[in-house]
């Protein structure tokens, strides 16, 4: 992968001003943003999904740009071929397990699944290990079957990008560190590249291969190396 970040935005409101000013690049697989919250990570995140265009800036990913102001590009969301993964994981509640992953396969209206889509949902479901919960709902599945939905539906479109958004957040530490075995080997199996949104760093131990470290509303450091090549880690994060 070959990512190229640069990105302003102000955000204001009554009560908070906030200013991203924020640039990265990498060419590693697994790309970690970390930093204290509210310093703009999420923002970059969306920003890279086109899910909030920034007010200056260039995003390229792989020598496509998605976004440039100076040339007047801004790819929508849609066509970008990124798959995001919520922190809430934003899951349909209406909706089954089974219509949640299919529901990134169609772009027409009514929405409805065709045979040979439900065939490849449950293909992923079973690839998940979740295909016993294809009739089920989210309300009535744990949390981490509820990641496993979201990164099925956030595959199931092959992109060429996984976004993740602090995606252990909201489950217990021996749930984080199962979840994070099986992200690890999802991601290899799948062979794509990601950038992942984290607090915590056991995240960067297991997944990072570049790590931007963020103040408020910057970029403080961008670090590249690889996971066995003896940083430590300890004193990065003590920086």
């Amino acid at each position: 992968m070959v990512i190229e970040v640069s990105v302003e935005k102000r955000m204001e409101s009554k009560a908070r001003h906030f200013r991203l000013d924020a640039a990265f690049s990498s060419r590693e697989q697994c790309v970690v943003l970390f930093g204290p919250s509210g310093s703009g990570k999420t923002l970059t995140l969306q920003s890279i999904a086109g899910l909030v265009t920034p007010d200056a800036g260039r995003i390229a990913l792989n020598g496509r740009v998605l976004f440039d102001t100076q040339s007047g590009v801004n790819v929508p969301s849609r066509h970008r071929k990124i798959g995001y993964v919520f922190q809430d994981y934003a899951l349909f509640p209406h909706r089954t397990v089974l219509e949640n992953v299919g529901f990134g396969l169609k772009n027409d209206w009514p929405w409805r699944l065709s045979r040979d889509d439900r065939r490849q949902v449950m293909e992923f479901l079973e690839a998940f290990e979740i295909s016993q919960l294809a009739q089920s709902y989210p309300l009535d599945i744990s949390g981490g079957q509820k990641q496993r939905v979201a990164l099925a539906r956030a595959l199931i479109r092959k992109p060429d990008l996984l976004l993740m958004d602090e995606p252990f957040a909201a489950l217990d530490t021996l749930l984080r560190v199962k979840l994070r075995e099986e992200l690890a080997k999802i991601r290899r199996a799948f062979d794509i590249p990601m950038v992942m949104v984290t607090h915590d760093p056991e995240d960067i131990r297991v997944f990072a291969e570049t790590l931007v470290i963020y103040e408020i509303g910057r970029v403080r450091e961008c670090l590249h190396f690889l996971k066995s090549d003896g940083t430590d880690l300890e004193e990065v994060l003590a920086s």
